[in-house]
């Protein structure tokens, strides 16, 4: 009806009448209703340098806690501090590698996502099952991790090369005279 039209579609115009497109009143006729705007995508904020370094600091020191109260494998700590400690090597150096790069996204994902991934993935798990009973291939819980962690430290190290690869380079050059 023009009521319910008018109430769904409507707004006045300056004579009095009801103002819509020619689309809207195709719809209204038609019984299709009027399309909805959809709601802008919101893009998270990209982490600053010092994010990741305080996310690496919470990292280091929630893992060192629970190795101290035994809920976490030394294997585990060690290799969590060594790859919190390339990180934090590699983030000063992020604008060297250039911000757009996969070698930047591969740190910052590595600090935001990858590691904490893994650790929560793991620590969710009781402790005893986690270390003894293989689960996958043959390996336990604490094996499939310590080979995630192996990976992420291993990667860090290529892009820490990286990002330092021309501050070497003078050195040697520096050397060569």
């Amino acid at each position: 009806t023009g009521a319910e039209f008018q109430g769904r579609h409507g707004g006045n115009d300056r004579k009095g009448g009801t103002r819509v497109s020619l689309k809207d009143w195709w719809g209204a006729l038609t019984g299709r209703p009027r399309e909805v705007a959809p709601a802008p995508i919101e893009i998270p904020r990209v982490p600053t340098g010092d994010d990741l370094l305080t996310q690496l600091d919470a990292i280091d020191g929630d893992i060192q806690d629970k190795a101290r109260q035994d809920r976490i494998s030394g294997v585990v700590a060690s290799r969590v501090t060594d790859i919190c400690a390339t990180a934090r090597d590699i983030i000063p150096r992020l604008n060297q590698l250039g911000g757009g790069t996969r070698d930047a996204h591969s740190v910052m994902s590595t600090v935001t996502s990858y590691l904490p991934e893994a650790l929560g993935t793991y620590l969710r798990l009781p402790r005893q099952y986690a270390d003894t009973r293989a689960v996958s291939g043959g390996k336990t819980s604490l094996m499939l991790l310590v080979d995630q962690l192996d990976l992420l430290g291993l990667t860090m190290d290529k892009i820490l090369d990286a990002a330092t690869r021309r501050d070497v380079d003078a050195l040697v050059a520096h050397g060569q005279f």
